[in-house]
């Protein structure tokens, strides 16, 4: 780590350590010039040691009769306690500016998250909450990581720096408040355990009635419970794998299509966008026309689907779009749909 990079702190105690260094160096030094061949390095060590310490056990290095031994002891003895006393405030400093510095990074993320609106929150950052996590930066959508293991979140801070997240329980309703849950569109509830779930999809829908919960079940005899808890869908991981690995083997190309529209590292997603309930009656072509980023590929109407709509398909508040987009052209198309509210 290079000295730009480190805080007026961290340099002040790197220095006072290397003074510390430098006067039980010098301390070592001077007692073997002064006491003779006959005193080991580690007796002249330990000299400069309870010098500078103030233990005042039994010299080990005697220099009683030599009159610069004396002065050079009494050299020691000030130099080492003022660096000892100047290392001690120092790491005080160090720890204090580190909890200052936590505080104040906390209190800013919190204040960012205040301001969030549509956003997800991600309660349990295991290997598929992370894994949520990493879609939902690829296509462009704002999240809140929460979880109460430190190291869990810090696995993915460390290579998103800007990521906000909540250190807590998920289950607790005072943490899913600073994860800005009333202002939040869904939560997903994938921790480890069925039973945490199932609390953090009850909470959820107690705290914000109208947001979209998500929550992972290992265990099927509990996906009624956790269903009736205020989960809006259900993934059992165990089971959506049995079955991609069938159509991986009886349907490849299908199961090669869904993988690369689903797949973490490409531009390209299946997306659906709402119409809103206030839009008037217009064609497809008024919303689709220019974005060369996406594909309407079917339109939801009154509970039935369209597939391969034309350009001049009417479109009503309500609809749902299917689409086939980066995550610039789901941008852009749901700009032109605001603007023809």
């Amino acid at each position: 780590m290079s000295e730009a990079h480190l805080s007026r702190t961290s340099r002040n105690l790197l220095w006072s350590l290397l003074a510390a260094i430098v006067v039980m160096v010098i301390g070592t030094l001077g007692y073997r010039w002064l006491g003779g061949p006959q005193y080991s390095w580690l007796d002249c060590f330990y000299m400069t040691f309870i010098t500078v310490t103030t233990i005042g056990y039994v010299e080990s290095v005697d220099v009683t009769h030599y009159e610069y031994g004396r002065l050079f002891t009494i050299f020691i003895g000030i130099t080492g306690i003022g660096v000892l006393g100047y290392v001690l405030s120092t790491v005080t400093a160090f720890m204090l500016e580190g909890e200052f510095n936590e505080v104040r990074r906390r209190k800013k993320m919190e204040k960012k998250i205040a301001q969030l609106k549509g956003h997800y929150i991600v309660c349990g950052m295991g290997q598929i909450g992370s894994n949520i996590s990493h879609e939902l930066a690829i296509t462009g959508r704002h999240f809140v990581m929460v979880d109460k293991d430190k190291d869990n979140l810090q696995r993915y801070v460390e290579q998103h720096p800007s990521q906000l997240y909540v250190l807590g329980d998920a289950t607790d309703n005072e943490v899913l408040l600073t994860a800005g849950i009333m202002h939040s569109e869904g939560v997903f509830a994938v921790a480890h355990d069925d039973n945490q779930n199932l609390v953090i999809s009850l909470s959820a829908k107690q705290l914000n009635r109208q947001v979209r919960v998500i929550a992972r079940c290992h265990d099927q005899k509990n996906a009624g419970k956790i269903r009736s808890a205020g989960a809006d869908e259900i993934v059992m991981p165990d089971f959506t794998g049995g079955q991609r690995l069938v159509s991986a083997m009886v349907r490849p190309n299908v199961a090669g299509f869904m993988d690369e529209m689903l797949k973490a590292d490409g531009d390209l997603r299946m997306e659906e966008v709402s119409i809103p309930d206030n839009t008037s009656s217009r064609p497809l072509s008024e919303l689709y026309q220019g974005n060369q980023d996406c594909l309407v590929i079917a339109i939801q109407q009154e509970g039935k689907w369209h597939f391969n709509p034309a350009s001049q398909h009417p479109l009503h508040g309500g609809n749902v779009l299917m689409v086939m987009a980066t995550p610039q052209g789901r941008a852009r198309l749901e700009l032109l749909i605001e603007g023809a509210v």
